[in-house]
Parts: C-alpha cells; structure tokens; sequence
C-alpha cells in the first residue's frame, strides 16, 4: 500500500483495484486533445463555427480595404484595350473589367493620374478620324464611288473633332446625309445632318451649346440649313428642335430673354441696397412686361416752309401792227407799197408840203398803231420729302414692377447681444428712391416699386458640418468597423472554443474501467487526505453539475480552486443523485486511511 501511495499523484483519481489508464494522444497540444475527446457531432460543428468564422474575418478584412473603383476608358477595340491592361501592370496599378460594359476600371483616386501618364505614352491612341484618313489606302484603281464615300466619311470625322472640343463633350459621332446633285432635277433634295455626343459624367448642354453644335455642322457643309440638323445624346434625347422658328421655340426664346432680363433687374437691385441692409437681410422680386411685337413702318413726310424751285418755264411773244390792208382785192392791193420817206423835221408841225411835192396819202399821215405782247411763265416747286423705313426692335418695356422686403436692423446693445428694430418711414423712402434709380423707373409707363419692411430673418448657429459627412470618416469607420469584428470573432468565438478545449483535456478523467472516483467533491475539512483544489463537476441528464459532460459517469477534474458554498453545493448533489457512488467514495477514502495508518 505504500508504494501505491507513493506512486500516487496529488490531484489524481483512482478506482479501487484498478490501474491509472493514459488516454490517446498525450503528446498533442492541450486544444487538440480536447478536440479529440469531443463527440463526433461537436466535432463537426466545431469546424464549422471556427471556418463561418475565418470567412468572416476575411470577408471584413477584404471590405476594409476595397477601394472605389471609376471608369478610365471605355467604349475602346480590345486592341487598345489590352495595350493599356499593359501599361497598367508595368505601372503596378490595380484595375477591373467591367463585364457589363467592357470598360476599364481604376481606383478613383488615380483616374486622372493614369490618364495623364497613359497620354504620354500615347494611349488610348486615336482612331483615323478626318481628312488623316485619306493619306492611307488611296491607289489608283479607286473608283469615284470609294473615293466619295471616304471623303464624306474623312467630314464627319473632322466635324466630330470640332464637336469634340466643347466642355463636357466626351465623344461625339456625325452622320451626313447628302444627295446627289444634278441638274435634270428641279427641285433637290436638301441635305441632313446628325449628330449623337456622348456626355461626361456629371456634364450637360445649354441650349446655347446646342444651339452652337448646330450652327457649326450647318456652317462646315454646303447647303446644309440649321434646321436640317438633328443633336441627340447618348441617351436618346433630343436636344434640338428641327423647327426652329416655330411659336413653341419662340416662346421659350422669349421666356428665357424675359428671365435674363428680370434677373438682370434683381442683381442691380441687390447690388445697389446690400451694402445698407445686407445680402441676407432683403429679397427682391422684379416683374417685366415685354412687347414682342414686330413692327415695320415706312414714313414720307413734307415739309411746307421750306419750298423749293425744280423746274421754270417763259414764254414771252410781241406784235407790231403796221396799217390794215384796204381795197378791193385786185393788182392794185396786191403791189408793194411804196418806199417811205423820212421826215427832214421833228415836231408837231410838220413843214408844209412844198410845190413840188406832193401831198402824202391819208394813210401815211396816220398815226402808229401800239404792237400786241404775250408772256407766260411755269413754274415747279417742290416741298421737303422725307421717306424713312424702320423696323422697330422686340423686347421693349412695357411695365416694371419690382417688390423689396427688407428686414428689420440689427442694433448692437453694449453687452454685445443684438436687438432688431424696424425702419423709419423715412429710410424705406430713401430705399425705394434708390431702387427706383437702379432699375429705370418711369412713371408714364405706370411702373411700380414697392419697399417694405418685415421680420423674417431668424437668427441660427452656424452650422456645422456633421462628423460623418467629413470624407475621411467613413474611410476611417470602415477600418474601426473591421477591427472590431475581428476583435469580437477572436475573443467572442474562437478564444472560448479553444480553451474550451484546453479545460477539457486538463479536466478530462482516467478511463479505465465503468466507474470513477471523484477527489476533492466534499469539502477540504470533512475528509482528510483530499487533494486540495480538485473539484469533480458532473453534468448529463441526471443533473450532477454546471458541466457539458455527456453521462454522469464523466466527470471532470477542475483544477481551478472552488468556494467552499460550491464543494458543499456539489456533494450534496452527488449525494442526492447517485448515493452509492458517492459510499464507495467515502470506502475508499476510509480504507486508504486505514492502510496509511
């Protein structure tokens, strides 16, 4: 008995009669010994647990550091394609593909980058687009046909070029449609044009931007009119209109200038009370009435006080009467007269006739007869004429109308605070004066402005940016998150799963035979001789402990040191629970004592 004794371990247990039995596998770690002696079945969720477990902690990991991805290229030949996959590995930069699309993919912090050094390595390269295309392939068997057909197709590339330059414009394609001229036809076809842009992301068109895309197509091609020319995104949307002078496009025209002008109105307005009231402390609202109206007027007008000769016409005519023609019509009246003789003397005598003159007819003595005179004269005048022809201008005002709220002053009290107070009735007539000014009041047009005064400013902190809004948060949270999954999955799951392991195979018992004596379950002063610390912990159906043991004849060796409650507890379980067991025990302990004493 005594080199039994001897050869007894403190903390060990035997069966009366029986030899200590070493179990399988000793030499292995404390955690795969305990495995080893678990039931086949906790075996296997144990293997399961532990890899959900290493799936997730990679799977977080992988989250933590997944990068954004953008496009760098797309829309590319796969030769292209794979030159710059190429390019991408000699530069030691990660990228996707696509499979929906095709298009490369780079992390979104180096887009521009890699664009750049790409472009001086010449990739992506340019397709032959334009008149660059007609240096290759020409030979001198081209048929006119070909040699038409590359030349329309060499203009659209030029013209997709010019469309290409606009801000916002990523690629741009140009489909002319021009018929054949002849001269048998009276009435020809008029050519068309299309063209389809691709837009960046985040990128739209004004309509002056259109509006330009569709004059430059119209100017680059002859006879081609701008309402000939259709622009559609890569979407699919219109974004011109084939019938520019209609009343819609008009209208919309006319709606837009009016905006324009109106802001326009409200700026000045603004501009011109910000520095007394404040940006924030007014709003302005202006209304105008414009007259569209197209008008052409031709005037001729005459100017009466200023006369003028065009044009004078006399006619002056005289007659000198000589003595009427007497006698009877015959030779006689037919015969010259005779010759005249002229007076010697003058006077109202006359000298008598002398004898050998004789006496002088009664004709000749008569008096002279006076002659007749005519003249008449034309004259033309004109009148001052002038003839004007104007067109006057669209988009003349009518009617002003512009509303301002300006809000009470903010006066300073000596503690710093603020306090508002209304305008006087003499500052809201100084504002109204200046806008008035501002905006070219006109009283015969009955234009209105109206300056009032209200409270609508509340006053507000200024506000601050939330943390997680900050664009380092979220990169930073996605590292804490993954951390602390990992952490919980380490210490949560797998650290229990293996000392649950490592306390099995420290508190698994000797077997060797169908029962197990059980050391250190009653308390340390009640039998003397027990191993200190070595509590016995029974657990299956029959309710022996706290344990996870599966019949109640395993029981467990914890090496851990018990309260005394719990060993008083535990042997008063054991001995409600199997009484027998727990005698034999006691035997045996009594025998031992005995030999020893």
């Amino acid at each position: 008995m005594e080199a039994t004794d001897n050869q007894r371990e403190p903390g060990s247990s035997l069966i009366a009669g029986e030899a200590t039995h070493v179990p399988k596998g000793e030499n292995l770690p404390p955690a795969l010994r305990g495995f080893f002696q678990l039931p086949r079945g906790r075996q296997v969720g144990f293997i399961v647990t532990v890899a959900l477990a290493v799936a997730v902690a990679v799977a977080v990991v992988l989250w933590a550091n997944h990068k954004d991805y953008e496009r760098l290229f797309f829309n590319l030949p796969e030769k292209e394609a794979g030159e710059i996959v190429e390019a991408l590995k000699k530069l030691n930069t990660d990228y996707e593909l696509d499979r929906a699309t095709g298009a490369i993919l780079v992390p979104a912090d180096k887009v521009h980058e890699l664009r750049l050094k790409l472009a001086t390595q010449g990739l992506p390269r340019e397709g032959e687009m334009g008149f660059d295309a007609l240096d290759k392939g020409s030979s001198f068997g081209t048929s006119q046909m070909m040699e038409g057909v590359r030349f329309q197709h060499a203009l659209e590339g030029e013209i997709a070029r010019s469309v290409m330059t606009i801000h916002g414009v990523r690629s741009a394609r140009v489909h002319l449609a021009l018929p054949k001229e002849s001269v048998f036809v009276r009435q020809p076809k008029k050519a068309s044009a299309s063209v389809v842009v691709e837009l960046g992301s985040g990128y739209g068109l004004e309509p002056g931007q259109v509006e330009g895309i569709v004059h430059m197509v119209a100017a680059s091609v002859p006879q081609l009119e701008p309402s000939q020319v259709t622009v559609v995104d890569g979407r699919g949307h219109l974004l011109n209109s084939r019938d520019s002078t209609s009343g819609m496009n008009l209208t919309a025209k006319q709606f837009d200038y009016k905006r324009q002008f109106e802001d326009h109105l409200i700026e000045r307005v603004e501009n011109i009370l910000s520095p007394v009231v404040g940006r924030e402390g007014m709003r302005t609202q202006a209304t105008v009435d414009l007259d569209f109206t197209e008008t052409e007027r031709t005037q001729e007008l005459y100017n009466p006080d200023l006369p003028a000769l065009r044009s004078e016409q006399v006619s002056e005519e005289q007659n000198r009467a000589g003595a009427a023609p007497q006698g009877v019509p015959g030779a006689l009246s037919n015969q010259p007269p005779p010759a005249g003789v002229a007076p010697e003397t003058t006077g109202q005598n006359p000298p008598a006739a002398g004898a050998g003159q004789a006496a002088a007819p009664a004709t000749a003595q008569a008096p002279a007869q006076p002659a007749s005179a005519s003249k008449s004269a034309t004259r033309n005048y004109e009148l001052d004429k002038t003839i004007s022809h104007s067109r006057l201008g669209t988009g003349d005002v009518r009617r002003l109308t512009v509303a301002v709220v300006v809000d009470h002053q903010r006066i300073q009290q000596p503690d710093g605070s603020y306090t508002s107070q209304p305008y006087s009735d003499e500052d809201l007539n100084r504002f109204s004066s200046l806008v008035k000014e501002a905006v070219g009041y006109d009283a015969t047009r009955s234009d209105r402005v109206t300056v009032t005064n209200a409270a609508f400013r509340v006053e507000q902190a200024v506000p601050v940016e939330p943390v997680w809004e900050q664009p380092w948060f979220w990169s930073i949270a996605k590292q804490i998150g993954a951390g602390l999954v990992l952490i919980l999955l380490i210490f949560g799951v797998l650290r229990p799963a293996v000392r649950g392991l490592v306390g099995r195979d420290r508190a698994a018992p000797s077997v060797g035979g169908p029962q197990t004596a059980v050391a250190g379950a009653l308390p340390a002063g009640a039998v003397a001789g027990a191993v200190p610390g070595a509590v016995p912990e029974l657990a299956g159906p029959g309710g022996y402990g706290e344990g996870a043991m599966e019949g109640p004849d395993d029981v467990l060796l914890l090496e851990a040191p018990q309260s005394y409650e719990k060993r008083l507890e535990f042997a008063q379980r054991a001995i409600d629970n199997d009484p027998k067991r727990v005698a034999q025990v006691i035997k045996l302990w009594m025998t031992g004592e005995q030999n020893n004493g």
